[in-house]
């Protein structure tokens, strides 16, 4: 990936969109590319934070292990999206683990340009700021959820977000443009794996979804939107 495109990738998100562009030409010259197998670690919760990244190709999960040794999903991230930056501008150790959900490539920028990055230019601050807000929030959804709804809200409401975020619209429906492992959906929704393949199994014979090479389509949105909701068929 040549600088130019580093530099157009970075400018993508609101995190980089407002840096002058010799400052965005600048970060581009010091990335580094670096590919990493599914289910492969990019970082672990403790590391020392010696890299901002942001998603190439591929997705990467943010996840913690509970006490009880059960990892719980904080985000999914695609491609073009920021991570580890917080831990780099507080020069704290990263909070979570990142894991590689599929063959990824992430882009890692040295710690110490972006902080003297983020010394020049408070605006960057105000962005991963609002960026950080937004995560929050969604967070904060995903805990009351967690709490509150049932295992099939759960799932509806997860899958109804990927697809809002990265979704392609054609004749099967909204599909999702990744392999999107039960396990990896169970975990963003705190609940098993059986009951995740079993749940998903039951909406593929319904309809509700369909299997397009591989890839999740969600072909009846008003249905799902109905569990999402708690309603009941």
């Amino acid at each position: 990936m040549s600088a130019k495109d580093v530099a157009a990738l970075l400018r993508g998100n609101a995190v980089f969109a407002g840096l002058p562009a010799r400052e965005i030409e600048a970060l581009a010259g010091l990335v580094t590319e670096e590919p990493h197998r599914a289910r492969a670690h990019v970082f672990m919760e403790g590391d020392a934070p010696r890299w901002f990244y942001v998603v190439k190709s591929g997705h990467v999960k943010i996840l913690r292990q509970s006490k009880t040794g059960k990892d719980v999903v904080l985000e999914l991230l695609g491609p073009g999206e920021v991570f580890g930056g917080v831990a780099v501008i507080e020069k704290r150790p990263y909070p979570a683990s990142a894991q590689a959900t599929e063959p990824t490539v992430v882009l890692k920028i040295p710690a110490d340009p972006v902080i003297a990055l983020a010394e020049r230019h408070p605006a960057f601050i105000k962005e991963m700021a609002l960026m950080i807000g937004r995560r929050l929030r969604a967070a904060h959804d995903s805990v009351k959820s967690l709490a509150v709804d049932p295992v099939e809200a759960r799932l509806a409401a997860a899958l109804l977000r990927l697809a809002k975020r990265e979704g392609t619209r054609g004749k099967d429906g909204v599909t999702l443009p990744f392999h999107l492992t039960r396990q990896s959906l169970a975990d963003m929704t705190g609940t098993t794996v059986e009951t995740t393949i079993r749940v998903v199994s039951r909406w593929l014979k319904d309809g509700l979804l369909s299997d397009v090479g591989g890839r999740l389509a969600l072909g009846d949105l008003a249905g799902l939107h109905a569990l999402a909701e708690g309603e009941t068929e």
